[in-house]
């Protein structure tokens, strides 16, 4: 339920990290202090279990709480004691998420269950166990499975089958509108991962924050209906926007890195390892947001991009190649060489890179 970052929009079944420790601070300090030993883990099953049982007392402890307060005064305490007023207005989702604690582990087997089924109408009978007309628990268990479901744009068209349109009105008469919170909830999720620089950035968690990022909105923005300025519509442009403006960045270096991995330098010719990492990771990006640019605002840099380092990498292939030729007892060449040859199968295909690796063995075998 707890989703990592600051929530930009708040969705019925998402938590952002900080409501959530906020509103736990608040029931282990002044709520339950009695009840709750702050320093037992959270990852022993003991004490897992133990929660189970004090679920009943925190809430009613919790709920009694909130209901006596009745001046403004009273409502800045607990606002304070909660780390702010963002975190008091979202205790109700996080009390009604400990309430339906055990059926969170369900939601998610159900979503792993989804993945397996390939036929609409047998995903449709099960969309239909979820509890469509209690609007509050559905948006949770739909943010569990969510989690699980590998293919999101199943679902929503199982759900537009169900509901007979793709509509915005007709999917919300259906109950499905949960199911269109959780994904928006889970897209935005994937903003903290691509927030990520310099050297130590983890690129495979940025290539999938992007793909996964872009299979959920498909799931939405592919089948749903959106209306001019609606809610979801709008958060659809703001996710979009937020994406679209920190993969730039990544994407704007790749040309750059790849003509200055590849370069011969004068002088003592040297690999530099890092400068070769960094291209390589570009192209990776570069490979990824091609699948997914129909999910980003960023066609025309794509395109620029694209074009600029296949021609780099076309150059600089030829170039080490030749050089190879001449000199195949030359590491540093061979080396280079292998990395243009990585680049290009990212960038091209696998095919024109078997065609260089043939060649560039050619050339061993020649010398030998």
């Amino acid at each position: 339920m707890v989703v990592p970052g600051s929530a930009g929009f708040d969705f019925d079944g998402g938590i952002a990290e900080s409501h959530a420790q906020g509103v736990w601070t608040w029931m282990v300090r002044d709520v339950a202090p009695d009840l709750i030993d702050p320093n037992t883990s959270d990852e022993e099953a003991a004490a897992r279990q133990a929660l189970d049982l004090l679920v009943p007392e925190l809430l009613q402890r919790a709920r009694a709480a909130i209901a006596a307060v009745g001046t403004p005064d009273a409502e800045r305490r607990i606002q304070l004691q909660m780390g702010g007023e963002e975190s008091y207005r979202r205790v109700g989702v996080v009390l009604n998420a400990l309430k339906c604690r055990s059926l969170l582990g369900k939601a998610q087997a159900f979503g792993r269950a989804a993945n397996g089924m390939t036929d609409e109408t047998a995903l449709g009978v099960a969309l239909q166990s979820m509890p469509l007309n209690d609007h509050a628990v559905s948006a949770l268990l739909f943010q569990a499975a969510m989690g699980q479901v590998s293919h999101p744009g199943r679902l929503m068209a199982a759900a537009i089958r169900l509901a007979g349109s793709a509509t915005e009105a007709s999917l919300q008469r259906a109950g499905f509108a949960p199911l269109i919170e959780a994904i928006l909830s889970h897209a935005q999720g994937q903003i903290p991962a691509l927030d990520q620089h310099g050297a130590f950035a983890d690129i495979d968690l940025t290539c999938r924050a992007i793909d996964r990022f872009h299979r959920l909105m498909r799931a939405v923005t592919g089948y749903v209906e959106l209306g001019r300025l609606t809610r979801w519509s709008t958060a659809v442009a703001a996710l979009t926007k937020t994406v679209s403006e920190l993969v730039e960045p990544k994407l704007r270096d790749v040309s750059p890195n790849v003509n200055l991995a590849l370069r011969r330098h004068a002088g003592t010719d040297r690999l530099d390892s890092d400068q070769v990492l960094a291209a390589l990771n570009g192209c990776y990006v570069l490979a990824t947001i091609r699948d997914c640019r129909d999910s980003l605002a960023l066609n025309a840099m794509f395109d620029q991009t694209w074009t600029q380092v296949g021609q780099a990498l076309e150059m600089h292939v030829q170039r080490n190649l030749e050089l190879f030729r001449q000199n195949p007892g030359d590491r540093v060449t061979g080396a280079r060489l292998d990395a243009a040859i990585k680049m290009a199968e990212l960038r091209f295909n696998p095919d024109y890179a078997d065609v260089l690796r043939r060649a560039r063995e050619s050339a061993e075998k020649r010398a030998s």
